[in-house]
């Protein structure tokens, strides 16, 4: 027993109370009470002292007393090494509020098994200073002490469990002569010793469960901290803590925090640039702000500049002993040789994220054994898994992988790999986009492929989830001098490019396709593809006066050619840009000068879908009853002429907008509804929000004129939400109106 424990016990008894009598007075519980009367645990703080003093109502002469063995025993401590002491905790600590408060609910929750929280994730998100931070706060809590342990889990040879044990039971002041001789009898000991005690273990940098088990507490009011860049799966009844980077205002506190420079307001720009550089890890944000702090000369501006430079970054985020391709690197060397190799192999990837399907082909692997590979690389946190089946990197290990595919393999097998992958998406997305094609329409007979494309919903899934691989792989195959596996492409996504009609990157995508065509012999292509080009300058750049001057380009070379359906399409598509522009009289003589080259040429999609556009033309005019006209002679012509299911389906939604359109124009709201209500499962099935927006918008429009608001707050409230993401300014401006009309 210590001096302040005999002294502590002394005063108690003098005030005739028992143990679980004072705790009620003082706040402090019984078992820490009792740990400091038996000199189990360290000599209290000043809080602990006062509220003990104020329990037993202590004079100042007593208190007095009671601090002066408080100072004795520390004196006497001083002599002795502390064994298993946390490091000091950081200073400059942000954010992880969430983190923190959770694993101190799950720490006091005062029933049950005692806790255990593992802290886990990639290298450089801090979790050794998250589990210092808690130990520093929780301090008070544990008066039986705080005990740090590393376990090196990340060295070819981790501390062994029974290693682990020894050096916790001689912290904890175990005599070495009764320590156990086997690792149970060890286990057992720990176990029994943090039963009796409030002690609080951090214990960090766990390689697996069979190293860390034996070490944790079973009952009591202990706590253990585990970290570990693995899951720790096998680890029953622990509250798991997976940590993630930083948020952009704590990495930018972070680096205000350590440099001068950052915290300058002037800089603010810089700081978030520099953040978004180093991946809000917080290791690359210390390393970063260390490397400002420690140059005055060096501006924020100047920092950024060098981590732009990808092919250097790593190289800047080190400093003295630290470095982040060295914490990744420890992870690393514990990969098997598969998991190497598909490591630095999906460095290949081009999108952000991928499936465990195009890891087996960048290996050759099967896409079981690949799946097993990504679960490797997730465990020792060097992969996230960002939903079902999706898998990212964070950007640092990204340029990490990159290296060791770099350091790894000779170039001429890079260039195979990569050019393997690339023909894989390439030719799996012509395959998608044909479902959507007018001569296609289904998966091709005797198709094998890796991924399920059995219906066009699986092709749309497919072609929206590895859409920044497979444009990746087009813009890698552009550069290549791929040429025809260009045109391909872009053939194939023609009519799926309409079901995302305002997305910007089919204007990339069309770019491509004209430049490749251009290269070919076959000028036919080269002029089928400016016009797409033209289509993309309109619809998904928004840039309508150059799409006319676009297609105006691809008639003139059609007119050369004598190709008179792709002259028809070419005033199509330079009508569809006057019409954007704002002037329907030139998009009405182009519709119509189009229509009469389609009928010649017997390209019934084409002339279907030019009177639809004469149709619209005339709406935007005022000329509501020819356009109705139009739109009724255009239904009976697309009953008449054969046309493929999706061209007949998007006349058929024109069409029926356009007649809801001029119905609203003509004030016949009753006859507006009918017309919009039958055009909704269309447009439903054509899937382009656009037109499910128009539909719902004009429906909301004519329920209000009919009477009806709260109907029409509904159909509005269902446009505004589809145009949330959409640039059609008119209709949002329209939604607008309707929405201020409401009572």
């Amino acid at each position: 027993m210590s001096e302040f424990g005999s002294r502590l016990r002394e005063l108690r008894r003098a005030a005739g109370l028992t143990m679980e009598q004072l705790a009620e007075a003082s706040g402090v519980s019984a078992r820490a009470i009792s740990d400091m009367e038996r000199g189990h645990s360290r000599t209290p703080q000043a809080r602990t002292l006062a509220a003990l003093a104020a329990g037993l109502g202590l004079g100042p002469g007593q208190l007095g007393d009671l601090e002066d063995a408080v100072r004795q025993q520390r004196v006497q401590a001083v002599g002795r090494p502390q064994l298993c002491e946390p490091p000091r905790a950081v200073k400059d600590f942000v954010g992880r509020a969430g983190e923190l408060d959770r694993m101190r609910r799950h720490a006091l929750a005062g029933f049950g098994p005692a806790p255990v929280a593992v802290v886990h994730g990639q290298a450089g998100l801090g979790k050794t200073a998250l589990a210092v931070r808690l130990a520093d706060q929780l301090r008070d809590h544990y008066p039986g002490g705080r005990f740090y342990l590393d376990l090196r889990g990340t060295d070819p040879e981790p501390m062994a469990a029974g290693d682990a044990l020894v050096r916790l039971l001689r912290a904890l002041e175990v005599n070495a002569r009764t320590i156990g001789e086997t690792d149970d009898e060890r286990s057992s000991q720990l176990r029994a010793v943090l039963r009796d005690r409030r002690c609080l273990l951090v214990l960090d940098n766990a390689g697996s469960e069979a190293q860390v088990r034996p070490l944790l507490p079973s009952e009591g009011a202990s706590l253990a901290v585990v970290t570990s860049r693995r899951v720790l799966g096998g680890l029953e009844g622990v509250a798991r803590i997976a940590l993630a980077p930083l948020g952009p205002d704590e990495s930018a506190a972070l680096l205000r925090a350590i440099a001068a420079q950052a915290a300058d307001p002037r800089a603010a720009a810089g700081v978030e640039a520099v953040a978004r550089l180093c991946g809000h890890l917080p290791l690359a944000l210390r390393i970063a702000g260390t490397r400002l702090a420690t140059r005055p000369a060096w501006t924020v501006d100047h920092l950024v500049a060098r981590l732009a430079d990808a092919d250097r970054r790593l190289a800047t985020l080190s400093t003295g002993d630290l470095g982040v391709a060295t914490a990744f690197a420890l992870s690393h060397a514990q990969l098997s040789h598969p998991a190497r190799e598909l490591f630095r192999r999906l460095a290949h990837v081009p999108g952000v994220d991928f499936a465990p399907t195009l890891a087996a082909v960048l290996t050759g692997a099967h896409p079981d054994d690949a799946a097993d590979g990504l679960d490797e690389l997730v465990d020792l946190g060097l992969l996230q898994q960002s939903g079902p089946d999706r898998y990212r990197f964070h950007d640092l290990i990204r340029l990490f992988a990159g290296e060791r595919l770099r350091i790894e393999e000779p170039a001429g097998t890079r260039a195979a790999t990569a050019k393997r992958m690339a023909d894989w998406l390439l030719e799996t997305a012509v395959v998608a986009g044909r479902w959507f094609e007018p001569g296609y329409g289904c998966l091709p007979a005797g198709y094998a492929g890796l991924v399920p494309l059995a219906t066009a919903d699986e092709a749309d899934a497919w072609l929206q989830a590895e859409r920044n691989n497979w444009l990746g792989a087009l813009r890698s195959a552009s550069r290549g001098g791929q040429y025809q596996l260009v045109v391909d492409v872009a053939e194939a996504m023609h009519w799926y490019s309409d079901k995302y009609v305002r997305a910007e990157y089919w204007y990339d995508v069309y770019a491509r396709s004209r430049a490749a065509a251009a290269r070919l012999p076959d000028r036919r292509q080269e002029v089928t593809h400016i016009n797409y080009f033209s289509w993309a300058a309109t619809q998904c750049a928004r840039r309508p006066d150059e799409g006319a001057r676009i297609a105006m380009d691809a008639h003139r070379v059609a007119v050369d050619l004598g190709d008179v359906k792709e002259q028809a399409w070419a005033l199509r598509y330079a009508g569809d840009a006057w019409r954007q522009a704002g002037d329907p009289s030139a998009a009405l003589d182009s519709y119509r000068r189009g229509a009469e080259l389609s009928d010649l040429a017997g390209d019934h999609d084409g002339y279907v879908l030019l009177r639809s556009g004469i149709a619209q033309a005339l709406t935007e005019l005022g000329r509501h009853a020819d356009a109705l006209t139009e739109c009724r002679a255009t239904l009976r012509e697309a009953e008449d002429r054969p046309m493929a299911p999706r061209p007949a389906l998007a006349a058929l939604v024109n069409v029926h907008l356009t007649m809801a359109a001029a119905r609203c124009g003509l004030g016949d709201w009753a006859e507006a509804l009918r017309v919009a209500e039958r055009a909704l499962p269309a447009a439903v099935e054509y899937g382009y929000a656009g037109y499910l927006a128009e539909t719902h918008l004009t429906i909301g429009r004519a329920r209000l004129a009919l009477g009806a608001p709260e109907a029409a707050r509904s159909s509005v409230h269902l446009a505004r939400d589809l145009l949330e993401d959409l640039p059609h300014g008119r209709l949002k401006t329209l939604a607008g109106e309707v929405m201020q009309a409401l009572p």
